[in-house]
C-alpha cells in the first residue's frame, strides 16, 4: 500500500535520522582514543601489565554490559522497518563509491608504501624502525605494484615479507597489533588472482583483519594505561577532563565493542565502520601526518566495509551479546596468556 504524503515524510525523516546516528554518536565519542600511543609515548611491551583483578573494575563491567545491550537493540532494529530504512540510507549514500572500492584500496595501499619510502626506515608502522635499506626500496616495489592487477600478488607478497621482517625484528607479541596488514596482502592476492579464501571474499578478509587488529588494541589500553596517562597529562582536553583510569577503560570498551561489530551483521557493521572511520579521521586532525600514515590502511578497509551491500544470513539479535562476551574472554585471555608465556608476567 502506498504512503501518504505526510507518512512519506515522517518515513523520510526517521531514516534521515538513523543515516546521521553514527555521525552523532562519533562526535561523541573521545577520537584521540583511537591515535595510537606507540607511536607518540614511550613504551615498554615487556613491562608488567595491570593484572586483570585490577582491570576488572565495578566500572569495566558497567560499560561492558552497557555496551552488549547496545548491540543486542541495533541488533533488534536491524531487523524491524527503521532498520531497513537506516541501511536504505547508507546504501544511497555509499552506491557511488561501491563500485571503485578496489580502485580505492589499491590507491590507497600504493599512497601508503609511498609514504613509507618517501620517510625511510619504517617497517609498516611509524614506531618499527630499521637500518636495512633495502625495506625502503621494497616499499616503493609494493606500492608500484599497485598499478596492475597481476603484480598485486607480488606485492602481496612483499607486506608478507615486512611483517615476517617485524617478527624477526620486534617479535611475535608486538607485532599481533597489526594483523591488518596480513588480512591486506590476503586482500591483494586473492584480489590479482581472483579468488577466495574458505569462500570469504577478499574484502571479507581485510574486515576480518580490521577487526581482530582493533579487538586486540583494544587491550592494551586495559593492559598498559599508564603509557597513555603522561599524554593524558598534558594534553587534558584529549580525555574530555574525565578522570584517566575511566578514560582508558572506556575508550578500551568503545574500540573492542566497534571492532567486534565490523564481524556482525550488515547494519551493525556499517554502522561501527562508519564510526571507526569517524574516530579515525579525527584522530588524525590532532595528531598529525604520523598517525594519517600509520591509520591510513584501516581508513581505507573502513569506507570499503560502508560500501559494502554483502547480504548477511541474519543472526537472532541476542547472539550479539553472546558472542560479544566470548570474543571479550577469548581475546583477554590470549593477551595475558601469550604476554605470560613470553616475558613470564602475571595474569593476575
Amino acid at each position: 500500500m502506498l504512503l501518504s504524503r505526510e507518512n512519506r515524510r515522517i518515513f523520510w525523516r526517521g531514516a534521515a535520522a538513523a543515516a546521521l546516528a553514527p555521525v552523532l554518536l562519533a562526535a561523541l565519542l573521545p577520537a584521540d582514543a583511537f591515535a595510537h600511543v606507540k607511536w607518540f609515548a614511550h613504551y615498554d611491551i615487556v613491562q608488567q601489565p595491570l593484572p586483570l583483578k585490577q582491570v576488572f573494575s565495578p566500572v569495566f563491567w558497567q560499560l561492558i554490559a552497557t555496551a552488549a545491550i547496545l548491540l543486542w537493540l541495533l541488533s533488534y532494529v536491524e531487523r524491524i522497518r527503521l532498520g531497513a530504512a537506516f541501511l536504505g540510507a547508507i546504501e544511497r549514500v555509499s552506491a557511488g563509491f561501491r563500485p571503485r572500492t578496489e580502485a580505492f584500496y589499491r590507491g590507497g595501499t600504493a599512497v601508503f608504501f609511498a609514504a613509507l619510502f618517501a620517510l625511510g626506515g619504517i617497517i609498516l608502522t611509524p614506531e618499527l624502525k630499521t637500518d636495512w635499506a633495502a625495506i625502503s626500496w621494497l616499499e616503493a616495489g609494493i606500492s608500484l605494484g599497485m598499478l596492475w592487477r597481476r603484480t598485486m600478488i607480488v606485492s602481496a607478497l612483499g607486506i608478507a615479507f615486512l611483517y615476517a621482517y617485524g617478527v624477526a625484528s620486534y617479535g611475535i607479541f608486538h607485532m599481533l597489533d597489526y594483523p591488518i596488514f596480513l588480512a591486506l596482502a590476503a586482500y591483494l592476492g586473492l584480489t590479482g588472482l581472483d579468488l577466495k579464501l574458505f569462500n570469504l571474499r577478499p574484502l571479507d578478509v581485510a574486515r576480518w583483519g580490521a577487526s581482530i587488529t582493533l579487538m586486540w588494541a583494544s587491550i592494551e589500553k586495559w593492559a598498559y594505561p599508564d603509557w597513555t596517562y603522561p599524554l593524558l597529562q598534558s594534553r587534558p582536553e584529549i580525555a574530555l577532563n574525565l578522570d584517566p583510569v575511566f578514560y582508558m577503560t572506556a575508550a578500551g570498551v568503545a574500540e573492542f565493542s566497534l571492532a567486534f561489530a565490523l564481524l556482525w551483521t550488515p547494519l551493525v557493521r556499517r554502522s561501527a565502520a562508519i564510526v571507526l572511520a569517524f574516530m579515525f579521521i579525527g584522530a588524525v586532525l590532532d595528531f598529525g601526518k604520523i598517525d594519517a600514515i600509520g591509520h591510513l590502511m584501516i581508513i581505507v578497509i573502513l569506507f570499503g566495509i560502508i560500501a559494502d551491500d554483502q547480504p548477511d544470513e541474519r543472526h537472532a539479535p541476542l547472539l550479539a551479546p553472546l558472542w560479544y562476551c566470548a570474543s571479550l574472554v577469548v581475546f583477554v585471555a590470549a593477551y595475558y596468556g601469550l604476554h605470560a608465556a613470553i616475558y613470564n608476567t602475571s595474569i593476575w
